[in-house]
């Protein structure tokens, strides 16, 4: 069992939730995309979100920084946040501009807003499940897209709540959270993303 959960954590870490985002929304919208678009937001999305942190956790590793890829100790949190955040800014600004998809552009800032929000209660010794914070943002925005295009999406949004539900199940088996730091997880990537829903739903 506890194979499993840990199969389940890494498989929904959340490095790869602005790539799921990213795919997700080219998957549903019905608006016209020029060519190439989506092959011009998804590979720097892959590089800066995914290549490039891997690399990073590899430095930090080696010099001691941090331990582990789930990163249990709050001061070595930071680290990763801080590459993290300036990361997404760089896809704000120079991958997604705004007049061309403004759900993505919003998308990523909600990401910005929850890692920005998870980094300040960090200064406060409190951690939240960056998991749990991942699902949150991404349950919010596949349920928002859904309503935004007027798409019929219930399979996509049930299995992705039932993942929701395995990846909690999973940091609480693993004693990698308590409750509270998951359930506050999940509100801080619910809250990043509803606050800015009114600038494109």
């Amino acid at each position: 069992m506890r194979i499993f959960f840990q199969a389940i954590s890494y498989i929904f870490h959340p490095l790869f939730v602005p790539l799921a985002g990213t795919c997700a929304y080219f998957m549903v919208t019905p608006k016209y995309s020029p060519i190439g678009l989506p092959s011009a937001n998804i590979l720097p999305i892959l590089i800066l979100t995914v290549i490039i942190p891997i690399i990073a956790f590899f430095i930090l590793r080696n010099i001691g920084l941090i331990k582990s890829v789930f990163i249990p100790a709050i001061e070595a949190r930071k680290y990763p946040l801080y590459i993290h955040i300036i990361l997404l800014l760089m896809v704000v600004y120079k991958v997604i501009p705004n007049d061309y998809t403004p759900e993505l552009h919003f998308y990523f800032l909600g990401l910005i807003a929850a890692a920005m929000t998870a980094l300040l209660l960090l200064f406060f010794k409190f951690k939240v499940s960056m998991h749990m914070m991942g699902m949150g943002n991404l349950f919010l925005f596949l349920v928002c897209l859904s309503i935004h295009f007027e798409i019929n999406i219930t399979l996509a949004v049930s299995l992705l709540t039932l993942a929701t539900g395995l990846v909690a199940t999973s940091r609480l088996y693993l004693k990698a959270h308590s409750r509270p730091e998951i359930v506050i997880g999940f509100l801080v990537g619910l809250l990043s993303q509803l606050l800015l829903i009114k600038f494109w739903l």
